[in-house]
């Protein structure tokens, strides 16, 4: 009987949130083997996972070294999200990032045989709130939820900041990449992700908990959608070689969403802390926004 074929995978963002998370999953599976590429690998990585180097991700990296005898490419940086931008065109540099530099390397990566690229997107794509959008929910409802109101992959895209705009465009420069070259183009777009190492404003939520700061956030009745990091990369492993994966596009969660007044509770609950959650109508929560 003969063994299954070792699937090589070389993972962008290596040391990131996500990217570590995946390297470590894969070095635990049988029949894969796993690169790491980042900006500064070396100690950052697991114990006994190759690690190149290379430059911030720009439409000028040299991928050469990285994608070179892989057969997977799954690429996890990008230029996130930020609620005030301070560049003086942020879809520029978002663009420059997201869009070219995301193309670089997957022109790269099909020059060099990469079999398939796996691309970290963001539902912010598909738009901000409900596909009936109410002020109130920023955060859309992913597709593992096929009920009314919730966004599905063949919906039109409606990406509103430039975040989603730029990632937008990464999409479909990478159809065109692989209607051109062949090679197999798989795109998941994750809602808002936690686990071990989550920064930005989940763990802004969590400190606020800690620290026992009472928030505005106890009547808060929209829906938000999540994904743990654990569900996500298993996802992500599932995507790197099944056949049905191949040019589709995957809109993941944790198959429940909740709002951000129920969310607080539970993570002040995991926290041992108590939710100091005032009831403060949605309406001048709005207004005071504004």
């Amino acid at each position: 009987m003969s063994s299954s074929p070792n699937i090589k995978v070389l993972v962008t963002g290596a040391t990131g949130f996500i990217g570590r998370a995946l390297v470590e999953n894969l070095k635990g599976r049988s029949g894969f083997s796993v690169r790491g590429a980042a900006r500064r690998p070396g100690k950052d990585l697991p114990v006994g996972v190759e690690s190149v180097q290379v430059a911030d991700l720009s439409p000028e990296t040299d991928w050469q070294v990285a994608v070179t005898g892989m057969n997977v490419v799954v690429h996890t940086v990008a230029h996130v999200h930020v609620t005030q931008d301070t560049a003086p065109d942020p879809l520029t540099e978002f663009r420059r990032v997201n869009v070219a530099g995301t193309l670089n390397l997957a022109r790269q990566a099909a020059a060099a045989g990469v079999r398939r690229f796996v691309f970290l997107s963001s539902v912010k794509v598909n738009g901000e709130g409900w596909p009936s959008p109410s002020p109130m929910t920023p955060l859309p409802r992913s597709l593992c939820q096929r009920e009314r109101g919730g966004y599905r992959e063949k919906d039109s895209p409606g990406p509103q900041d430039a975040y989603g705009i730029s990632k937008h465009e990464a999409e479909l420069g990478l159809r065109g990449i692989a209607a051109e070259t062949g090679m197999e183009v798989v795109i998941i777009r994750p809602p808002l992700v936690y686990g071990p190492g989550v920064k930005a404003n989940f763990l802004n939520m969590m400190r606020w908990l800690c620290r026992g700061i009472p928030l505005p956030l106890g009547s808060i009745h929209n829906r938000r959608s999540l994904v743990a990091l654990d569900n996500l990369v298993d996802f992500i492993c599932v995507c790197l070689n099944h056949p049905a994966a191949a040019n589709q596009t995957f809109l993941v969660s944790d198959g429940e969403d909740i709002s951000t007044t129920d969310l607080l509770r539970r993570m002040a609950h995991e926290l041992h802390v108590p939710a100091r959650l005032l009831p403060v109508p949605q309406g001048l929560l709005g207004w005071g926004a504004r």
